[in-house]
C-alpha cells in the first residue's frame, strides 16, 4: 500500500498555481471531441478500479466506514464516470438545435451548450468515494468539458490525496491537459477558490449553515457564478390507513432499517414516519429499535453535533422518546421520537430540523386532511415516500393519494412509493436534489446524466459562415450528433435549397 501523509493546508502560492494551471486547462479540454473526453473518463474509472483494495485501506483508516460500503462506493463512482462517458457518446448533451434561415428574413440561428470554464468542488464527508474527489459532481464537471479544483474535506484528506492523484495521473496519461484535476486543503483555500474569478462554477455537500455561508460568499464576488449546494432534507415519509392494514409489520421493519442504515448519515435518511393514530405497531417499531446495533459515525464533530441536536428534539413541546438502543464505547445507538401533528405543528420550526444521525420521529396523524396539513408544513427536501394502496383503479389510496401528491411534488425533487429513499441509483433517470433549502438550486441534479447541465451554458451563433461554426453545428454534422434540425430530429447533414 502506498504511504499518504496528512496532506498540509494549502497555502496561497500553491492555491495560486492550481487555478492558473486550471485556467490554462480549461480552453484545451473544452476543445476536445465527446468522444475524446469518454476516454479520459474511462481512464479515470479504469484506475479508481485497480486501486480499489488500496483506496479501500486507506477510507477505512480514515472514516471508520465498513470494507463493503466503501468497496460498493468505489465501484459507485467508477461507474458514474463510465455513464457520463457513454452519454458524451451519445452527445445529446449538447442540445444543439438548428434553425436555418427562411425567405421572410429570419437569419440562420444555431445554438448549442458550452463548458462554463472551472470549477470548485466541496466535498462530502459521508460518501468519501460517491460524494468526494471522484464522485458525481467531478465526474460531470470533467465530462462537461470543466477543470477540477477539488476542496477535500478534512474527514478524509489523506485519501482525498491519493484519489487525486490517481485520477490526475490517469487523466494526464490519457492526454487531458496538465490543470484537469487537482485536490486542495483547508478552509481559507477552499473560500479563496471560491471568489477567484477564474473560477466558473461550485458545488457543495454539506450541512445547511456550511453551505448558505458559501453560497453568500459566490453570490457577493464582483461576477456571481452558480453554487449548485446541497444542504441537508428531512425526507419525511407517509403511510395510509389502507397500507399499513396492508403491510404494517413490513413498513415498520423497514423504516427502522432505512434510518439507522450507515448510522444516519444518509442525506436521504427517513426524518419523519407519519402513521394513522392507534396504528398498533408501538411495540414493533420499540423492539426493532433496540434490536439495532449501535454505529460508529463518521468522525467526533458529526457525533456530538447529532446529540446536541438530538438532545435539542428531546426538549421540543410534544416531544416524547419512544425508543432508543443501547450505548457501546464511542458508538452510537438509534433513538425515536413521537409526537403528534398538532404537536407538530404547533412548533414546526424548532420540530423540523434536520439531525443527521441515527435519529427519527414517528408522527400520529387522526385523518386525511391532518395528514395534508402536516405535508404542507414542509419547506423543500430531496425525497419524500408514500406507502399506499394504489395498483389497481379500484385501490382504495386511488382517491387518497393524489391530493398529498399534489402538495408532496411542490416540495421535494423524488418520490418514493412503496420502498425508501436511502440510496441513489446512478441512472439518467434519477433526480437529486430538491428545492430549497435542500438545495440551492432546484432544477438540477447531483445524480445521473443530467448532473452535466449544470455546468453547461448556451451560446447561439447567427448567420455564422459555415468554417467559423462548431462541428457540432455545422451542416455536414461530422460528429453525427442526433441535432433538433427547423423542428425535426436528425443526424443528418442540413440539407438547404439550392
Amino acid at each position: 500500500m502506498t504511504t499518504v501523509t496528512i496532506p498540509e493546508e494549502t497555502d496561497l502560492p500553491a492555491l495560486e498555481r492550481t487555478l492558473d494551471a486550471a485556467r490554462e486547462a480549461a480552453g484545451p479540454l473544452a476543445a476536445l471531441r465527446p468522444s475524446e473526453r469518454a476516454l479520459l473518463l474511462r481512464a479515470a474509472a479504469d484506475a479508481l478500479d485497480a486501486a480499489t483494495e488500496e483506496l479501500v485501506s486507506l477510507a477505512e483508516s480514515e472514516t471508520a466506514l465498513p470494507r463493503p460500503r466503501l468497496t460498493g462506493e468505489v465501484g459507485r463512482s467508477s461507474g458514474q464516470l463510465r455513464m457520463f462517458a457513454a452519454a458524451l457518446e451519445d452527445g445529446g448533451y449538447l442540445e444543439p438545435v438548428i434553425d436555418t434561415a427562411t425567405e421572410n428574413g429570419r437569419p440562420d440561428l444555431r445554438r448549442m451548450l458550452v463548458p462554463l470554464g472551472p470549477v470548485v468542488v466541496f466535498a462530502a464527508s459521508n460518501f468519501p468515494f460517491a460524494f468526494s474527489v471522484p464522485g458525481g459532481d467531478t465526474a460531470s464537471a470533467l465530462a462537461a468539458g470543466c477543470p477540477v479544483v477539488v476542496k477535500a474535506h478534512p474527514g478524509h484528506p489523506r485519501l482525498s490525496e491519493r484519489v487525486g492523484e490517481l485520477l490526475a495521473g490517469a487523466l494526464r496519461a490519457s492526454g487531458a491537459p496538465e490543470g484537469t484535476l487537482a485536490v486542495v486543503h483547508g478552509q481559507d483555500a477552499g473560500l479563496r477558490a471560491l471568489t477567484d474569478p477564474r473560477v466558473k462554477a461550485a458545488t457543495f455537500t454539506g450541512s445547511e449553515a456550511g453551505g448558505k455561508a458559501l453560497l453568500d460568499a459566490a453570490n457577493s464576488r464582483p461576477d456571481p457564478i452558480p453554487f449548485y449546494g446541497e444542504l441537508g432534507s428531512l425526507n419525511p415519509a407517509f403511510v395510509t390507513p389502507a397500507a399499513l392494514r396492508a403491510r404494517g409489520p413490513e413498513i415498520v421493519e423497514g423504516y427502522v432499517a432505512s434510518f439507522t442504515l450507515g448510522a444516519g448519515q444518509f442525506c436521504t435518511k427517513p426524518g419523519l414516519l407519519f402513521l394513522p393514530s392507534g396504528h398498533g405497531e408501538r411495540q414493533r417499531i420499540v423492539d426493532a429499535v433496540e434490536r439495532s446495533a449501535p454505529a460508529t459515525m463518521l468522525n467526533e464533530r458529526i457525533r456530538d453535533a447529532h446529540a446536541s441536536e438530538r438532545e435539542r428534539l428531546t426538549t421540543v413541546p410534544g416531544m416524547r422518546v419512544l425508543a432508543t438502543g443501547a450505548p457501546a464505547d464511542e458508538r452510537v445507538p438509534a433513538t425515536l421520537l413521537e409526537t403528534t401533528v398538532p404537536e407538530l405543528l404547533a412548533d414546526s420550526d424548532s420540530a423540523l430540523t434536520e439531525c443527521f444521525g441515527p435519529t427519527s420521529i414517528v408522527v400520529t396523524y387522526e385523518n386525511l386532511a391532518e395528514l395534508r396539513e402536516a405535508a404542507e408544513a414542509f419547506t423543500g427536501n430531496l425525497t419524500a415516500t408514500l406507502h399506499c394502496e394504489a395498483e389497481r383503479p379500484s385501490d382504495p389510496d386511488n382517491e387518497v393519494v393524489p391530493p398529498l401528491l399534489e402538495v408532496l411534488r411542490e416540495r421535494v425533487g423524488r418520490v418514493v412509493f412503496n420502498g425508501w429513499p436511502t440510496g441513489v441509483a446512478v441512472t439518467a433517470a434519477m433526480h437529486h436534489g430538491g428545492p430549497h433549502p435542500a438545495t440551492t438550486g432546484s432544477v438540477h441534479t447531483s445524480v445521473g446524466t443530467t448532473a452535466l447541465r449544470r455546468f453547461l451554458r448556451p451560446v447561439c451563433f447567427q448567420s455564422t459562415p459555415q468554417p467559423l461554426l462548431p462541428e457540432e453545428l455545422a451542416d455536414h454534422n461530422p460528429l453525427g450528433l442526433p441535432r433538433l434540425v427547423d423542428g425535426e430530429r436528425s443526424t443528418s447533414p442540413v440539407r438547404r435549397p439550392l
